[in-house]
């Protein structure tokens, strides 16, 4: 397949055209921010450093197209993606998050690209209370951040295209990934990088709320499931069942790697700080025959090598 995939050098966008590159033929478009890594560019037959969001954005993909399409199907990874950063200045998040996945839609319209994959969040959801089931791929959406509602408006507008225009459009919603090649401000490398250099972790609140975490190699393969098999205005929710309160998290990559819990420091909690996720992924599991298959154990085993062979 010819796949046009954007945020290819962000961090779930550059493991998916690293593990895909050698059976697809890549283009990738990245605008190359601060947590954009240059090594995945050579993983795509093509690169261009653009921002989806640009007000030209449709005359140059004209031309990249008519160089290198046409394409089979458009795979969206591009996002700003940090809670904190939406807090501190959102209005980077609508551009990127909404203005570009429009752009990425009508430029999908007029060139009838075959398949548009959105790249979603769970945290559209909104949150959950421990007692609660896990979202469904039809719960209400109730974001609580910047980012989460950018996510959310973006995909519904990718799902309008479908409705009003007959785009194959096809949304991924995953739980929190990580893995290798992540950039430092997120929560799972900050631990590591601080432990290895015996600095204290912040920790929000009461490091009570709740996550699901999936190895970010195991929803890569859950998104290309869905290029291959989702069903036309289907959403699919990418989830792994590893669910950890915060404070377990951090305790057990310290265990991992033989810090002690000193280093563990409890801080005022976040603005709007979302107490639990958790995904129910039956819907993918039988439609995309997608399952998660690295534990957390095994995942955060890998991570941790990865950023200790980077450190030395």
């Amino acid at each position: 397949m010819k796949l046009l995939v954007t945020g290819h050098c962000g961090f779930i966008g550059q493991n998916f055209v690293r593990m895909y590159h050698k059976q697809h033929q890549i283009v990738g478009i990245d605008k190359m921010g601060y947590a954009s890594d240059k090594e995945a560019a050579s993983f795509c037959a093509e690169h261009f450093e653009m921002d989806i969001a640009r007000e030209d954005f449709g005359a140059v993909f004209d031309e990249i197209n008519q160089l290198y399409g046409p394409f089979d199907a458009i795979v969206n990874f591009a996002a700003e993606s940090h809670v904190d950063n939406s807090i501190k200045s959102p209005g980077v998040f609508i551009q990127s998050n909404i203005v570009g996945t429009f752009n990425l839609l009508e430029a999908a319209r007029k060139h009838n690209i075959e398949k548009f994959i959105q790249i979603g969040t769970d945290e559209v959801y909104g949150d959950l209370m421990p007692e609660d089931p896990p979202f469904s791929d039809f719960y209400e959406m109730k974001p609580s951040s910047p980012y989460s509602a950018s996510k959310a408006a973006a995909d519904l507008l990718a799902l309008s295209y479908h409705r009003t225009y007959g785009l194959n459009v096809v949304v991924t919603r995953s739980c929190n990934n990580y893995g290798p090649h992540q950039y430092g401000e997120k929560f799972i490398p900050v631990i590591i990088t601080k432990a290895l250099n015996n600095e204290t972790i912040p920790v929000y609140g009461t490091g009570l709320n709740m996550r699901e975490w999936i190895y970010v190699d195991d929803n890569c393969e859950g998104v290309m499931k869905a290029v291959l098999n989702g069903t036309a205005g289907s959403i699919y929710n990418l989830g792994s069942g590893d669910e950890k309160t915060n404070l377990e998290l951090v305790k057990e990559i310290l265990s991992n790697m033989g810090k002690p819990l000193s280093l563990i420091e409890m801080v005022e909690d976040r603005k709007g700080h979302d107490f639990r996720y958790f995904l129910d992924s039956d819907i993918s599991y039988s439609e995309l025959g997608w399952k998660p298959d690295t534990d957390f154990s095994k995942g955060i085993r890998e991570t941790i090598r990865h950023y200790e062979s980077k450190s030395k």
